[in-house]
């Protein structure tokens, strides 16, 4: 027997106590991950529920030329212009908020954790009527606002233009206290002998964390990109879809391809053009993080992931 397996075999039997703790996450992974790699077969077939997976005629890449022929630049414009901000303000407000928490007492963090990372459980269903309580042309509080101060009231449903930025806002908001906590908790890991050895040196608060707090979770903000990076052809359907009402004068600046796919899903019911996009939607998130992982490491080889 090759010494290589014996020697595999013998490690395993030494740590299957280790296996058998992992052995629900392993059943996960395997159930939810790889068994339904057998569903690559959707895109490059005319599937219908009659024949099933296997029953339904090949069709070879008919369903991407579809996807090809349509009209998808600006949609494809915005979802990376709108996934690039999101990774860019997120980490922003993210950090900026995490460093905040870090100068309160442990007490007060913690509140402030809390009530922070509230909004992420919240049903985007939820965000949306809140924003439209907001935003409504007659009863929102923003126009009520701009109607005390003698201006005119904004069709905010109707203006395209105003969307880039409430969408931004709303994402930030809701998804503020996970990054936040992430960035935290890599805050809280840093050696207190550096902030000591910089009260020491006379270093103000501001100059303790532009040159240890933030140098020192640079290697979690860098993950963090990158895994953002490698779902920027993604678009979260619940931000896109419910929060704009999917009112069709708001296209321009809110339509994504998820949100095309599903309409063409619930209108046409071609499941082969939508699993089409799905799979070209992860080939090129996989690319991304690879080409950004590749970056890094040519500019720094400890901060680069694999």
């Amino acid at each position: 027997m090759n010494k290589t397996i014996v020697r595999r075999f013998k490690y395993f039997k030494s740590s299957w106590g280790l296996t058998l703790l992992a052995l629900p996450t392993i059943c996960y992974i395997f159930v939810f991950s790889y068994v339904p790699l057998y569903g690559l077969m959707v895109p490059f077939k005319d599937y219908n529920f009659s024949q099933g997976f296997w029953g339904s005629p090949w069709i070879g890449l008919k369903n991407f030329e579809y996807l090809l022929n349509s009209d998808l630049i600006g949609i494809v414009r915005n979802t990376i212009v709108m996934n690039g901000l999101f990774i860019i303000i997120n980490v922003i407000v993210g950090v900026t908020v995490a460093l905040l928490l870090f100068e309160l007492g442990k007490r007060a963090s913690k509140t402030y954790q809390t009530l922070l990372f509230l909004p992420y459980f919240i049903s985007w269903i939820v965000v949306s009527y809140a924003v439209y309580g907001f935003l409504d042309p007659e009863l929102g509080i923003v126009n009520k606002i701009i109607a005390a101060y003698g201006g005119e009231q904004i069709m905010f449903y109707n203006e395209p233009k105003y969307w880039l930025f409430i969408l931004v806002a709303v994402n930030a908001w809701k998804l503020l206290g996970y990054g936040a906590l992430m960035y935290f908790a890599a805050l809280m890991g840093i050696d207190s002998e550096y902030y000591e050895a910089a009260k020491l040196d006379g270093a103000s608060r501001f100059q303790q964390a532009i040159h240890i707090s933030i140098p020192m979770i640079r290697p979690i903000i860098i993950i963090m990109v990158i895994l953002s990076i490698g779902n920027i052809f993604y678009a979260d359907i619940g931000l896109f879809y419910s929060v704009p009402k999917d009112s069709a004068m708001l296209y321009p600046a809110t339509d994504v391809i998820d949100t095309y796919v599903y309409r063409a899903l619930r209108v046409l019911g071609d499941f082969g053009m939508s699993s089409a996009a799905g799979l070209v939607q992860s080939i090129c998130g996989f690319t991304l993080v690879i080409l950004s992982n590749y970056v890094i490491g040519k500019i720094s080889k400890e901060d680069k992931i694999f």
